[in-house]
């Protein structure tokens, strides 16, 4: 399957990423873009998160319903973006057009990548090794890593969104790191222009 954006993780980070780009759907430039999001979810930290801190979540939110709530709000707003479910990523390659993205179960074609997995130092994706350094803001014990990035691009076509882009393991910061990354791709994609996207309420 060919895709001009993929995602790798589903967790904050991917999530924000997937909803941001797939709200775009009714722009020109964003007319029949193909995007998609592989679904690595179990090892985000949201699997064991409570939130109480967090503007917009009632307090006692559990992580582990907005990783379920989060797949089907994209599912069901922005069924267009597809989500690629039980497949773990081994290897990104450049080629000519992008990049070859390979899992456990299928070989995938992306104009732009966007890497959006957990930073722990268990992160083996080949082709990746270049790009990983020691977190810059992570307890040095916890052994965190990061992608070397400059405001979230690796190089050209591939991104870093969340912790893995450097940023601390907080909510906010993961999710907002992904609409950023969204929006560089929209930019992207609407000439250079600077793009964002907001519905609102008509009066």
């Amino acid at each position: 399957m060919d895709f001009d954006a993929l995602i790798i993780g589903g967790g904050a980070a991917g999530l924000s990423c997937a909803l941001v780009l797939g709200s775009a759907k009714n722009k020109p430039f964003a007319e029949g873009k193909q995007i998609g999001i592989i679904m690595h979810q179990k090892t985000s930290h949201l699997q064991t998160a409570l939130f109480n801190n967090v503007l917009g979540l009632q307090p006692g939110t559990l992580g582990s319903d907005i990783l379920t709530e989060g797949k089907s709000q994209l599912a069901t707003i922005y069924p267009h973006v597809s989500q690629i479910e039980n497949e773990k990523v081994s290897e990104i390659q450049k080629n000519k057009d992008g990049f070859i993205v390979t899992t456990n179960k299928n070989n995938y074609y992306s104009k732009i990548v966007v890497i959006a997995v957990g930073y722990t130092n268990l992160m083996t994706i080949e082709g990746l090794e270049n790009y990983i350094e020691p977190h810059p803001r992570a307890a040095i014990e916890k052994d965190r890593i990061w992608l070397k990035n400059t405001d979230h691009l690796i190089e050209d076509n591939l991104y870093v969104a969340g912790t893995l882009a450097g940023w601390r393991s907080q909510f906010a910061m993961a999710s907002g790191s992904g609409a950023h990354v969204a929006t560089d791709i929209l930019t992207l994609w609407n000439d250079g222009k600077q793009t964002k996207i907001h519905d609102k309420v008509i009066a």
